[in-house]
């Protein structure tokens, strides 16, 4: 199957490592992936900050640049699928462009959906010895229905147990700029999400939205605690 990547700027600025496990495993697992080299921001930050007229260039840019063929879009971010998701809705008053970026946003796909329902496995060889918690992302689970795929992808990665933690699915604090201008609400919610996190001891713990990851991640940093954080794509490229 032909498939492109939305690598997100995170992946693209900052972890490099994800974005590439995602391309070598989906041509693991048989697709064949094109990086659209024109592709941009998502605009979320603005668009969440209510800068929507601001967003708009950049949202038709993004949106031309996925036009490239009709495959797949496959992405390791659920929150930046989100966004665009909604293009559309910021697009109403130029119908041209708003059904442009319909038909966008029905290709994207996450990641471990795409790979689950879409290629039918949820057994990709993967090994990684010793304990892991997931941390479902609000934009995962809450907004785009992704809840049982990575779970099943990880409960077949052998020699890893995957462990259960309280309120697994209350929001880790980040948001966005949520973790900006309300930091010390942020602050106090990603302390709660570790304190739960490490009552368990983990190894690892383990997500599907990179964002997630980085705000947890700097927290179990701060407290000095030995767990390494890994998005799924990495886990299920682990041999």
């Amino acid at each position: 199957m032909n498939v492109n990547i939305f690598v997100t700027c995170i992946g693209d600025a900052l972890k490099y490592r994800m974005a590439r496990d995602v391309v070598l495993l989906l041509e693991q697992l048989g697709c064949q992936v094109t990086f659209p080299d024109k592709q941009c921001c998502c605009s979320q930050p603005a668009i969440n900050s209510g800068y929507i007229k601001n967003a708009i260039p950049g949202i038709k840019n993004l949106i031309a640049a996925l036009e490239e063929n009709d495959d797949p879009i496959i992405s390791p971010a659920g929150s930046c699928m989100n966004a665009i998701r909604h293009y559309a809705d910021y697009l109403a008053d130029e119908p041209a462009w708003a059904q442009r970026a319909r038909r966008v946003a029905h290709r994207m796909q996450d990641l471990t959906s795409f790979i689950v329902n879409t290629l039918d496995v949820t057994d990709v060889g993967a090994r990684l010895p010793g304990k892991a918690v997931y941390h479902p992302s609000c934009s995962l689970f809450r907004k785009l229905g992704v809840r049982d795929e990575p779970i099943m992808l990880l409960r077949h990665v052998r020699d890893l147990e995957v462990l259960s933690f309280q309120s697994e699915e209350t929001c880790c604090g980040f948001g966005g700029t949520f973790s900006i201008k309300m930091a010390e609400i942020s602050g106090e919610m990603v302390k709660e999400k570790v304190s739960h996190i490490m009552a368990v001891q983990p190894d690892y713990l383990i997500g599907a939205d990179i964002s997630c990851l980085l705000n947890i991640g700097g927290r179990i940093q701060r407290e000095g605690h030995p767990v390494k954080i890994m998005h799924i794509a990495e886990v299920l490229m682990s041999r």
